[in-house]
């Protein structure tokens, strides 16, 4: 059965991050399968964006869960929510982080209908959420099933705002990162191996810290060895050069890259690490390195851990430890053996995020809350919503404010 289904992302596709990819891949897997969608997110004028989404205008950059997140909130948005539900007429509405002080909220709690929300967050804690919260509260009993990415986004659900959510993980399109056509720029050899590293270099929580005090430790081993960067923005790069030292010369900064050259870099490096501290829920990026052949080197989080088969498609070091990271790195480096286990196990354990996998368990919840739904007509504006324009400004105050 063909569904119209409305997709909500918090966060700007200005600077777009995990949960942006993750809407992203989730719609066009949809529309594959014959389904219609519509996604809104916040976006810029000239912010290019595909045709299925609608723009619900700019955002404001916020700390949010250790980072820096571009949200939109308030009346004028509150507005721009009710005309997109007004003309799509889904029969299920998807949110994403509804807790978030954005679109999402907005949306849980202005429309009526068979509800379906995603949470990716791993931890909450923040003061625009404090003051947002009471408007959630009264409007979580509007979502009929609950999605979590990983289990520690299900704990954070379960701590912070009860009720529970099936398990339903970020999804990667396996084969494309698996025939990704390896860079020789990129590609290491025995004496002067490969190491990547993606991740933004403004937030500490990325591992940006640890990775510049095992980067001395990895060339006294090997001297050959290139680290390779990719990110998004250029805030921290002069910092991570002056942390590393006389070592700067040993680390290849390559700016953001495309979907495309990201793959390519991950099919030819010898590694990938993943140093980050916390704050992750889950770990795309492992498994697109894994899904490329990389060997992962992670640190011990709970999220990655599990990415990794306990140990067994990877390797696990103590987190935010760089002299534990280093040695991890040499030592995989020196044992080829090791490293092709690693990646067999990898290979194998990635088919469970492919999006093949993860669309399937998305079409059984939607088909579970259709079913059980009394809806006869499709999502709809809940006309208690209109009420609460106070409650609108100060969460929008608190938003644009110290989070």
């Amino acid at each position: 059965m063909s569904l119209r289904v409305g997709i909500v992302c918090p966060y700007s596709f200005d600077a777009p991050g995990g949960v942006q990819f993750h809407v992203r891949d989730l719609a066009e897997a949809l529309m594959a399968r014959g389904h219609e969608v519509s996604v809104l997110a916040p976006a810029d004028d000239d912010t290019p964006v595909p045709d299925y989404l609608t723009s619900a205008g700019g955002a404001v950059p916020v700390r949010y869960n250790g980072s820096v997140a571009r949200l939109t909130f308030g009346p004028r948005t509150a507005g721009r929510v009710r005309r997109w539900l007004d003309a799509g007429r889904f029969d299920v509405l998807h949110l994403h982080e509804p807790v978030t002080p954005s679109l999402s909220m907005l949306a849980l709690w202005i429309a009526q209908g068979p509800i379906v929300a995603t949470f990716h967050t791993s931890l909450v804690r923040s003061r625009a959420l404090q003051v947002a919260y009471p408007l959630v509260r009264q409007s979580l009993e509007k979502i009929d099933a609950r999605i979590a990415v990983s289990e520690d986004a299900r704990r954070t659900l379960v701590d912070h705002l009860g009720g529970d959510a099936v398990v339903i993980p970020n999804g990667v399109y396996v084969d494309t990162f698996a025939d990704a056509v390896p860079s020789p720029a990129w590609q290491g050899t025995p004496e002067a191996p490969t190491v990547a590293f993606l991740g933004r270099l403004d937030e500490p929580r990325k591992g940006l810290p640890v990775l510049p005090a095992a980067i001395p430790r990895i060339l006294a081993q090997l001297p050959g060895a290139r680290v390779l960067g990719a990110r998004r923005g250029d805030d921290g790069r002069d910092a991570a050069i002056e942390a590393l030292g006389a070592h700067a010369s040993s680390v290849e900064f390559l700016g953001g890259v495309s979907d495309e050259d990201k793959a390519s870099l991950l099919a030819s490096v010898d590694l990938y690490i993943a140093p980050q501290t916390g704050g992750e829920s889950f770990g795309i990026v492992l498994v697109e390195a894994m899904s490329a052949g990389a060997c992962v080197v992670a640190s011990d989080l709970g999220a990655f851990r599990r990415v990794l088969d306990d140990g067994a498609a990877g390797v696990l070091f103590p987190v935010g430890d760089p002299e534990a990271l280093a040695r991890a790195v040499v030592d995989v480096l020196a044992d080829p053996d090791a490293r092709a286990a690693h990646r067999a196990r990898a290979a194998e354990f990635v088919r469970r995020f492919d999006w093949s996998a993860v669309t399937d368990q998305v079409s059984a919840v939607y088909d579970m809350v259709l079913a059980a739904s009394e809806a006869v007509i499709p999502v709809h504006e809940d006309p208690r919503s209109r009420r609460g324009g106070r409650l609108l400004g100060r969460v929008r105050e608190a938003e644009v404010g110290r989070p």
